[in-house]
C-alpha cells in the first residue's frame, strides 16, 4: 500500500518545516499511521493481528483528541489565528475517528461479511483519512509555530522602544528606571530567542542565533557604561561616539534574529563573506568523483574555473605576511601540481569520450584518484598554515599588554601614549581579523564558519569601540564611570580572544576526526550565560568531590559508548542511516563521560546540558532513520523492531525535558547534571538492544533481497 512518509506528510500539507518540536510532535503519529497503511492483507487474520490494528486506531484517536485540545486552547489565546487553527483541529479531529472507525476490527469474526467498511474492505479510507489527519496536524502545528515567532516580534519590538528612550534620556533617574524595564525586556526576549535557538533543525541558523544572542548580551553592560559615561559627560564627542557604536550593534543583532525567525533577508542582500575553500575544495572533489557515474555530468571548462576560484582564495594564505615562508612555498608547490593533475585528468577524460566509453577508463580512475588527493594535501596545507598562524598570534596577544597600556594612558590623561597604544591596538585588530578569516576558510562546518564571521565582526567593532572609551578617559581622568566604561570593553575584547581559542581548538577536533561534521553542537559563542541581568552569571564547572561522586554513572556511560561502538563495527555498511546516528550518540556519550573526569570539550554545566539536549534530538533523528527501516521489514519482525523504538520516543523526550528544566544554585545545577547523565546511561542501555537486533533483522532483509535476485536468473 502507500506509505506515509516523514517527507510526504510535509509535502501534502505544502508546508516547510523549520522546527525540531513540530517535527518531533509529528513522528510518533506518523510511525503508528504507516504501520496501519503499510499491513499486509493476509487471508488469514490471527486475533493478535486484529487486537493490534484496532489498539494503533484507537492510540491515533486518543493522541488526536489530546492534540485538539491544545491545539484549541491556543486558538483561544490568539484571536488573528484562532479560525485557521479551530479549522485544522476539526479536520484533525473527524480524521481521527474515522481511523478510529476503520479500525474497529477486534471484535468481527468475519469483517467483510456483514457490510461493515474497515480497513481490510477500505483501504484507501484509512490513506485518505490518513493524509487528511497529517496534514490538519501539520498546519496546527505551524500556526501554533507562528504564535511563537509572533510572540518573538512582538518581545523585540518592546526592547527596540525601550532602547529608543534609553538613547534620549538626559538624566540619571530617569534612565535608572527605564534601564531596569530595558533590562527585564531582554531577559524575556533571551528566553524566547534561547528556546527558538534550541528548536531550530538548520545548524547554519542555529548558530547564527547564538552570535546575534551573544552580541545582545554582551552589549546589554556596554549600554549601561556607556549611557552613564555620556550622561556624566554629556559634551563629550567620543563618550558620544561610543554610545552610539553599541545601540547600532544592538539594532543590527536584534533585527538578525527576526531575520532568522521569519526565514528572510532583506530583498537584494547576500549571506556574509565568500564560499570558504574547504566548502569549494568539497564541492569540487565531489563533481570530480561524480564522473565515475556520468562522463558528461559536467563542462571541462566548468571544472577548471572552479579550481580556478579555489586557487584564487588560496591567495589569502600566500599573501598573508604572517604565513612561515615554508607553509607559502608549500602551498604554491600544490596549487602548481593541482593544475597540472587537473590537466592528467582532462587528457584522460577527453580520451575516454573519443572512445565513446561509457564507464570510467583505468587511466580516468588513476587521474580521478590523484587529482582528489591532491586536493585532499592542499586542505591539509592550508589547514595548518591557519591553525599556525593562530596559535601564534593568540599566544602573543594573550598578556593583553596593549589593554592595560590603554587603560594607563587614559588614566595618566597622556595624548601622545594614548595615541600611539590606539594604533598598536588597530593593529593587533588587523591581525585578529585576518586570523578569522583564515580560520573560516578551514573551520570544516557551516556552524563554526558563522563562528569565525562573529568573532572577526566583534574585533572589527570592539577595537573602535576600545579606543573611543579610552579617549573619554584620558579627556576625563578621575571620571570613575568612564574608567568603569573602559573595562567593560576591554574585558569584551579578552572574551572574544578565549572564544577564538576555543574555535581553534573546535576546528582542529573535526579537522581530526574527533568530531564530524554532524556533530558540531558545541559551535561558540557557547550560550551559557544568556540571562542579562546586570551582573553576567559565571558558567558553574563541576567541583573535585561533585566529580567523584558522578565517578561510577561516567564509568557506565563510558563502558556503554564502548558496547555501542562495538556493535556499529559488525555493520558491513559505515553510511547505513542507523550507524551514522548511532556513532554519533556514542561520540556524545563519550564526551559527557569526559566531562564527569573534568576533561574534554565540554568544560562547564551549561555546555554538558547543551550536548544532553543535542543527545535526545539526534536519538529522535535515529528513531526515525529506525522507523524508515523497519516499513522494508515482513509482518513479524516489524513488531520486534516497533516495541523497541516505542521505549526509545518517551526516553529522548524525557531527557530533553531535563536539559532545558531550569536549575539554580549549586545542589540544584549537580542534581540536573546526574540525572542528564543517567538519562543517557538508560538510552545507551536500549541502543546495546535495538543496534545488533536492527543488525540481525537487515541481514535477513539483504538475504531475502539476494534470494530474490537469485530467482531471477
Amino acid at each position: 500500500g502507500p506509505a506515509v512518509s516523514a517527507g510526504g506528510w510535509e509535502a501534502a500539507a505544502g508546508l516547510q518545516i523549520r522546527s525540531r518540536s513540530v517535527e518531533q510532535t509529528l513522528v510518533p503519529l506518523v510511525a503508528q499511521i504507516t504501520t496501519l497503511i503499510n499491513h499486509k492483507n493476509k487471508p488469514k487474520r490471527s486475533d493478535k493481528t486484529l487486537k493490534a490494528i484496532q489498539q494503533v486506531g484507537q492510540a491515533v484517536n486518543l493522541a488526536v483528541g489530546r492534540f485538539v485540545t491544545v491545539g484549541e486552547a491556543i486558538a483561544n489565546e490568539n484571536q488573528e489565528l484562532k479560525e485557521e487553527i479551530n479549522v485544522a483541529c476539526i479536520e484533525a479531529k473527524r480524521a481521527g475517528e474515522t481511523i478510529a472507525q476503520l479500525t474497529d476490527v477486534a471484535a468481527l469474526d468475519h469483517p467483510e461479511s456483514d457490510g461493515q467498511m474497515t480497513i481490510f474492505t477500505d483501504k484507501s479510507g484509512v490513506v485518505k483519512a490518513a493524509r487528511l489527519l497529517l496534514s490538519s496536524v501539520t498546519k496546527v502545528l505551524v500556526l501554533a509555530d507562528r504564535v511563537v515567532i509572533k510572540q518573538i516580534i512582538t518581545s523585540r519590538n518592546k526592547v527596540l522602544l525601550t532602547m529608543e528612550q534609553l538613547e534620549k534620556v538626559s538624566t540619571f533617574q530617569e534612565f535608572v528606571q527605564i534601564f531596569s524595564q530595558f533590562g527585564n525586556e531582554m531577559v524575556e526576549f533571551a528566553h524566547l530567542t534561547g528556546d527558538r535557538q534550541n528548536d531550530l533543525k538548520d545548524e547554519k541558523k542555529k548558530a547564527k542565533m547564538a552570535a546575534a544572542r551573544a552580541v545582545l548580551e554582551k552589549c546589554t553592560m556596554m549600554l549601561l557604561t556607556a549611557s552613564k559615561t555620556c550622561l556624566r559627560h554629556p559634551d563629550c564627542e567620543s563618550a558620544r561616539i561610543n554610545k552610539g557604536a553599541v545601540f547600532q550593534r544592538m539594532r543590527l543583532a536584534l533585527e538578525q534574529v527576526i531575520e532568522i525567525v521569519t526565514d528572510s533577508r532583506p530583498s537584494g542582500e547576500h549571506e556574509p563573506g565568500p564560499m570558504s575553500i574547504y566548502a569549494a575544495i568539497k564541492e569540487f572533489k565531489n563533481q570530480v568523483e561524480g564522473l565515475r557515474e556520468n562522463l558528461s555530468l559536467l563542462s571541462r571548462e566548468g571544472l577548471r574555473a572552479r579550481l580556478r576560484v579555489i586557487l584564487e582564495h588560496t591567495e589569502d594564505f600566500t599573501d598573508s605576511a604572517y604565513t612561515s615562508h615554508e607553509d607559502r612555498e608549500r602551498i604554491l608547490e600544490l596549487a602548481k601540481q593541482a593544475r597540472m593533475e587537473l590537466e592528467q585528468l582532462m587528457s584522460a577524460w577527453m580520451s575516454a569520450q573519443n572512445q565513446r566509453k561509457r564507464d570510467v577508463t583505468e587511466d580516468m580512475e588513476v587521474a580521478l584518484l590523484k587529482m582528489c588527493q591532491c586536493m585532499n594535501e592542499l586542505q591539509r596545507e592550508l589547514h595548518s598554515a591557519a591553525t599556525s598562524v593562530a596559535m601564534d598570534l593568540l599566544k602573543y596577544h594573550s598578556d593583553h599588554l596593549v589593554l592595560k597600556a590603554l587603560k594607563a594612558s587614559g588614566e595618566e590623561g597622556n595624548i601622545e601614549a594614548l595615541a600611539e597604544h590606539s594604533c598598536q591596538l588597530s593593529e593587533q585588530k588587523e591581525q585578529l581579523l585576518e586570523v578569522c578569516r583564515l580560520l573560516r576558510h578551514v573551520s570544516g562546518t557551516e556552524p563554526l564558519e558563522i563562528t569565525c564571521l562573529h568573532a572577526e565582526d566583534t574585533f572589527k567593532v570592539t577595537g573602535p569601540q576600545i579606543i573611543s572609551a579610552a579617549e573619554t578617559l584620558m579627556l576625563h581622568p578621575s571620571s570613575k564611570i568612564a574608567k568603569e566604561n573602559l573595562e567593560v570593553f576591554c574585558e569584551a575584547w579578552e572574551s572574544q580572544l578565549s572564544d577564538v581559542s576555543l574555535l581553534l581548538r573546535e576546528i582542529r577536533d573535526v579537522f581530526e576526526g574527533r568530531r564530524g561534521e554532524k556533530r558540531a553542537y558545541l559551535s561558540l559563542p557557547r550560550p551559557g550565560k544568556h540571562n542579562a541581568n546586570l551582573k553576567s552569571l559565571k558558567p558553574v564547572r563541576l567541583d573535585r568531590e561533585e566529580q567523584a561522586k558522578l565517578g561510577k554513572s561516567g564509568l557506565t556511560l563510558c563502558e556503554l559508548s564502548s558496547q555501542v561502538d562495538s556493535e556499529m563495527e559488525k555493520w558491513d555498511d559505515p553510511e547505513n542511516e542507523i550507524v551514522r546516528h548511532g556513532q554519533c550518540l556514542s561520540s556524545m556519550a563519550y564526551s559527557m563521560y569526559l566531562f564527569t573526569r573534568g576533561e574534554g570539550l565540554l568544560k562547564t554545566t551549561q555546555d554538558l546540558f547543551q550536548q544532553a539536549e543535542a543527545f535526545a534530538i539526534e536519538g529522535l533523528k535515529l528513531v526515525s532513520a529506525l522507523l524508515a527501516f523497519s516499513n522494508q521489514l515482513e509482518d513479524d519482525d516489524k513488531p520486534l523492531l516497533l516495541q523497541e523504538i516505542e521505549k526509545m520516543v518517551p526516553a529522548y523526550r524525557q531527557l530533553q525535558v531535563t536539559a532545558k528544566a531550569h536549575a539554580q544554585g549549586q545542589s540544584a545545577i549537580f542534581a540536573k547534571v546526574d540525572t542528564c547523565i543517567q538519562e543517557a546511561e538508560h538510552i545507551l542501555h536500549m541502543l546495546v538492544q535495538v543496534v545488533p537486533l536492527s543488525c540481525k533483522l537487515l541481514k535477513k532483509v539483504s538475504g531475502r533481497a539476494c534470494e530474490c535476485n537469485y530467482t531471477d536468473f
